[in-house]
């Protein structure tokens, strides 16, 4: 595996975390304006105790031995909204364009922003360094049907669109709501890409096990 060496991590999660608030803080007209929000403040911590979960998380960038190449496009298709979503949201809730009214969709947003953010990590912390950021299957690959996976089967895409609808609406951003919704179908290729790697490796033991789970959200027996 193409594993991230602890360094590498580091600096990676640095940048990132620095970069996405950076982007959010300038939308917003600088750190004091951007910090004068205590829902703002919350989201900003949340994102740095993640960033600084990520770096136990495991995960990789493997091909493995087996990868669907023609579906790496799909990263851009979803990195290119979540930038645009970094700051876009920020800005306007600046400028009060497009807006939600009231506190009560900021703090509804931060609750989502860090369940979401909760829901993407749990699942690169229980697979490990088998968690790659490709469509792939890894070398010794097993089918993981327990524990967060009983019920669905993309905890951390669930996770994913949950933490931008959170963002979104701790800026109150419709911008940022349509912006997640433009990462919903990239999302839904990868996923179909993902379901049918799996089952061409596992056959009648993912078939049962997509029958009885959901994609994304749980189902209610």
């Amino acid at each position: 595996m193409q594993m991230l060496n602890p360094g590498l991590r580091l600096v990676l999660a640095v940048l990132g975390t620095v970069g996405y608030l950076g982007l959010a803080v300038l939308g917003w007209g600088g750190f004091a304006a951007f910090f004068s929000h205590p829902a703002l403040t919350a989201v900003a911590v949340i994102q740095c105790a993640l960033a600084i979960a990520a770096l136990f998380a495991g995960g990789n960038l493997s091909p493995g031995v087996k990868e669907d190449r023609g579906n790496r496009w799909v990263l851009a298709a979803i990195i290119l909204p979540s930038l645009l979503q970094a700051w876009l949201p920020a800005w306007t809730d600046r400028h009060d364009l497009w807006c939600l009214d009231g506190e009560i969709a900021r703090w509804t947003g931060v609750v989502l922003f860090a369940v979401g953010g909760v829901l993407r990590l749990w699942p690169v912390f229980v697979l490990g360094n088998r968690f790659s950021g490709l469509v792939a299957i890894q070398e010794g690959h097993t089918l993981v049907t327990d524990g967060i996976y009983r019920r669905i089967r993309n905890p951390s895409y669930l996770g994913l669109l949950l933490g931008a609808l959170g963002w979104s609406l701790a800026f109150r951003s419709w911008a940022g709501i349509i912006l997640t919704a433009v990462m919903v179908p990239p999302l839904m290729v990868r996923m179909s890409s993902e379901e049918r790697l799996l089952q061409a490796e596992f056959g009648a033991e993912y078939a049962a096990y997509r029958a009885r789970t959901a994609r994304l959200l749980p189902r209610i027996y």
